[in-house]
């Protein structure tokens, strides 16, 4: 038996690193975009934005209120987005969910999953509308990018709920 064994209510990591983990999952996430990846159709999804909304609405005090704008940044930066763009998408999207929570009692998982449509449709959209001329035939791939990040959503939440155990704040 290890010394993790005999007490099961002692905290497996520091509080302080416990606290970092959501947050270099999301860095994580949007420095994927920086990867050199040579694609026929561009659909790599917003992986930032994904473990950003898995985060949000599996483990709700994770990460702070605030914590949408320094992280926006930081995509911004790494994604080549017009710079503030994710700052204040993903802001919004944080004040939508908030919103929504105080809407509804109970939430179930294809709930979260409308929700993480919902908001993952928008910041495609509005990223396309800051970044982009009017002109742009986009269409096409932005909707492919769309569906692939819709349906990677249930992927992030798993892995998000795996790390959340082995972190020990549950």
């Amino acid at each position: 038996m290890s010394q993790a064994d005999a007490n099961p209510f002692e905290p497996k990591l520091t509080p302080g690193r416990a606290r970092m983990i959501p947050w270099l999952t999301v860095v994580g996430g949007s420095a994927c975009t920086a990867l050199p990846l040579v694609a026929t159709v561009p659909i790599l999804p917003p992986l930032g934005l994904v473990m950003l909304l898995a985060w949000r609405l599996l483990a709700r005090f994770a990460l702070r209120p605030w914590a949408a704008a320094p992280l926006g940044l930081f995509d911004d930066l790494v994604s080549g987005q017009p710079l503030g763009s994710a700052v204040l998408i993903w802001s919004v999207i944080f004040l939508a969910i908030d919103l929504i929570e105080s809407r509804l009692v109970f939430r179930d998982f294809w709930q979260d999953w409308l929700i993480a449509a919902g908001a993952t449709l928008f910041a495609i959209i509005m990223g396309r509308v800051l970044a982009l001329p009017i002109g742009a035939r986009v269409d096409g791939a932005m909707l492919a990018q769309a569906a692939a990040t819709i349906l990677l959503f249930p992927i992030a939440t798993r892995f998000v709920a795996w790390i959340d155990r082995k972190r020990g704040m549950v």
